[in-house]
């Protein structure tokens, strides 16, 4: 499987250092979070796993579809209403990378599992990461709630939530070795162009099928796609030819 780097976001051609989140001591609240006075509140607890968000409440209206992206839009909300939006989104790709791991998936699916010890393990998560408090509580509350095998797609939509609310452009360059960060910065720069995006957030993916080069896929699920791979190249060389099912050895 390729490996998925996250690297610095670039904002109208320029490099944004990520977020540097303080490291805060986890402290344990209970799994009910709401909003500040002026947004609509939600509670998450467990006898509301399946409520979705109210109309009212920022980007709610538009996801609803899913329980992953009702508790992407329920995150991204808190997170707005405490002015921490991109000290969230850094602590939602420390998650990403926790959960990355199946064995980590599996052992917070596992039934047989107590939920004091998913609890414990939390914590320890939250602790060794930096996760701010209410990113703690909210994964509890996905545990408490048996809905944590939703965190990869609650991630994605959290991103895409993100994203909307930020003007973020996000591209993804696959190639078959790390490029450097001034070649990113072109890239974002030219993503930039193309789309009008206040900002550009560059995911790289290795890939050693590409054989050399580098692909980049943007816009709505990566709909579009810069092909400037050789494997790409090779494949148009054999279409030219007509050389059929014949495969190239590379």
């Amino acid at each position: 499987m390729a490996g998925l780097q996250h690297v610095p976001v670039f904002s109208q051609s320029k490099i944004i250092a990520p977020s540097q989140t303080p490291r805060t001591a986890f402290i344990h609240r209970p799994f009910n979070l709401s909003f500040a006075s002026s947004i609509p509140s939600l509670n998450l607890s467990s006898s509301s796993t399946h409520q979705l968000l109210r109309p009212g409440s920022a980007l709610g209206a538009r996801m609803v579809a899913t329980a992953a992206a009702s508790y992407a839009a329920a995150l991204a909300d808190i997170a707005r209403s405490n002015n921490t939006l991109d000290a969230t989104s850094a602590d939602i790709e420390k998650v990403e990378k926790v959960f990355s791991d199946p064995k980590v998936l599996q052992f917070f699916c596992n039934p047989t599992v107590g939920l004091e010890k998913k609890r414990k393990v939390i914590d320890e998560i939250a602790d060794s990461s930096s996760l701010q408090p209410h990113t703690a509580n909210f994964l509890n509350i996905l545990v408490d709630s048996k809905r944590i095998d939703l965190i990869n797609e609650i991630v994605k939509d959290f991103e895409t939530v993100y994203n909307k609310i930020t003007d973020t452009e996000l591209a993804v360059v696959s190639s078959v070795v790390k490029l450097e960060s001034q070649h990113l910065a072109q890239i974002a720069k030219q993503v930039q162009k193309l789309t009008g995006a206040k900002n550009v957030r560059i995911k790289t993916v290795i890939d050693p099928s590409l054989v050399a080069g580098f692909t980049i896929r943007y816009g709505n699920s990566g709909s579009k796609l810069i092909d400037m791979s050789v494997k790409k190249q090779l494949e148009d060389i054999a279409a030219q030819l007509d050389l059929g099912d014949i495969q190239l050895a590379v």
